[in-house]
């Protein structure tokens, strides 16, 4: 073939529309120092130990680790906005040990995560909301119409060394009971 039908037929090419790549699905792990990961490296942490599962098993995400030690439902609210980056899919919500340790009435600690809810739901991003430990916040997702997990283990362990904060071991395990929540986040994203 002569060279200029071989640069035509290239120059045509190029300007051919390329599908779409698709990009990857985000997911932010929203809360306080158990999804910062206290006391474990940041690699052990449950956001990159999500990450980590997902991939394996074949997703195309990122988690955000937007946890901040000692935070609360209140600090929460003010951050939301900047926390949770625009294109955000899936927001997992740990939060709510901190106010009732500051002695946050209980109404008010629900009050906020609801407003946390709703805003990430207006925001169109889906919501897991997580309880720790003896924490129990069913209510609240009932009432906001979002899945539920709470996250409890025996103590000692699978926790650090503080005795509270689970160790990376704890991670896994309750993250493993919760795979299936955020696989089924994940499919309703594909619709």
């Amino acid at each position: 073939m002569p060279i200029g039908r071989v640069i035509a037929a290239t120059l045509i090419f190029l300007t051919l529309p390329l599908p779409a790549l698709a990009a990857p699905v985000h997911i932010v792990a929203f809360g306080d120092s158990a999804t910062s990961g206290w006391l474990v490296p940041h690699n052990q942490a449950y956001p990159a130990q999500l990450q980590r599962m997902l991939r394996a098993k074949g997703y195309d995400v990122t988690v955000k680790n937007a946890g901040i030690p000692g935070d609360t439902t209140a600090g929460a609210l003010k951050r939301l906005d900047l926390a949770v980056d625009p294109g955000t899919a899936i927001a997992l919500v740990e939060l709510g040990t901190n106010d009732l340790r500051l002695h946050m009435p209980r109404a008010k600690m629900e009050k906020n995560l609801a407003a946390i809810v709703r805003t990430l739901r207006q925001r169109r991003i889906a919501v897991l909301l997580i309880g720790l430990g003896s924490l129990d916040l069913s209510k609240v997702a009932r009432v906001e119409n979002v899945p539920y997990a709470q996250w409890k283990l025996p103590p000692h362990k699978y926790r650090a060394r503080d005795g509270a904060h689970f160790n990376a071991g704890g991670y896994r395990i309750v993250l493993e009971r919760t795979l299936p929540q955020v696989e089924a986040l994940l499919a309703k994203q594909k619709r």
